[in-house]
């Protein structure tokens, strides 16, 4: 009788850069990044995000729909401040609407550095997770580049936050900040 080998779980991974020109006041830049809170809500959809202590959250993605289950990863983030340099990282997640999937690994590290120019930055996100029972029908290959294309589609989200919240957020910053 012929052993079954174990399934290999499924990775997958996106990332994106970031390179924004700030042309009013890129200068206060490094001290707005030092305004963790604030940046990021304007990061991060305020409405999923719980503070858990400082430089810890919790955020709940939007629900997410893969073929025909529906997903909802529960990320636990770290950020971190370093010279003009705001950096956020998963610590932990889960993923709620898999049911049995207990091998579920999500990692992010996200970048976000202050120049005399604007600001640049790289989010990497990468999962890896077992093949759902309900999904083993469908080719290996196809569930990782549809997993990609997620992946991507949240990184592209955050980063259209970064160019209308942030910017925003920081103008309104500099405006309040700024000596009557």
């Amino acid at each position: 009788m012929a052993r079954q080998r174990p399934l290999m779980p499924l990775a997958f991974s996106a990332s994106q850069h970031l390179n924004l020109t700030v042309n009013h006041r890129a200068d206060a830049l490094p001290a707005y990044l030092q305004e963790e809170d604030r940046v990021v809500k304007a990061l991060l959809d305020p409405s999923q995000l719980s503070l858990l202590a400082p430089g810890r959250y919790q955020y709940t993605v939007t629900t997410l729909q893969v073929f025909q289950l529906q997903v909802k990863p529960v990320v636990c983030l770290e950020v971190t401040h370093q010279d003009n340099r705001l950096t956020m990282r998963a610590l932990d997640a889960n993923l709620e609407g898999l049911g049995l999937v207990d091998d579920f690994q999500l990692t992010l590290e996200a970048v976000l550095e202050a120049r005399s120019s604007g600001l640049e930055g790289l989010a990497t996100l990468g999962v890896e997770v077992s093949q759902p029972p309900l999904l083993r029908l469908i080719p290996r290959r196809v569930l990782e580049s549809t997993g990609e294309s997620i992946l991507n589609g949240i990184l592209l989200t955050i980063k259209g936050r970064v160019g209308r919240q942030l910017v925003s957020d920081f103008e309104r910053w500099c405006e309040s900040s700024e000596p009557a």
